[in-house]
């Protein structure tokens, strides 16, 4: 499948300099996570890493935005070219999914009851109290605060 290139006469906001490095590991990680051999793996693990530098690079635009280490401008500017999930970082807002891992896991439609995934489940509410991996993303728990 081909790159979807950038495009050429959206202008880089003043204040992109500084994050941009770090973007740029976020892309080698995402890279190297692509490359890796899912031999070793089960055919849901395969995701996972691809699933976690994309989280950990939305998080990484958010909590900057948040704590206006970035202007609007560059926020935007992020959200517009793809370097961060809009529709991720929405739900972030929303009380109860400050921690939410990924999209898959609140789709009711992928589930067999139509309810949302184990890892939604507080830790203290679930049956189970062994370790589990959740299998559309393999974290172990995003639950928001309970009141």
């Amino acid at each position: 499948m081909p790159k979807i290139p950038k495009r050429k006469n959206r202008k880089i906001p003043e204040g992109f300099d500084l994050i941009e490095p770090t973007i740029k590991e976020f892309e080698r990680k995402m890279r190297e996570v692509e490359s890796e051999s899912s031999d070793t793996k089960r055919a849901v693990e395969s995701p996972w890493g691809v699933m976690r530098v994309h989280h950990q690079r939305s998080r990484y635009i958010y909590d900057l935005y948040k704590r206006k280490a970035i202007t609007k401008e560059v926020y935007d500017y992020c959200l517009n070219e793809g370097l961060a999930d809009r529709h991720l970082i929405e739900m972030w807002k929303k009380p109860g999914y400050e921690n939410l891992c990924c999209l898959l896991c609140i789709r009711t439609t992928d589930t067999n009851f139509g309810g949302t995934c184990i890892c939604r489940v507080p830790k203290s509410q679930r049956s189970e109290k062994a370790a589990f991996q959740c299998p559309n993303c393999g974290c172990r728990g995003c639950c928001g605060k309970i009141d």
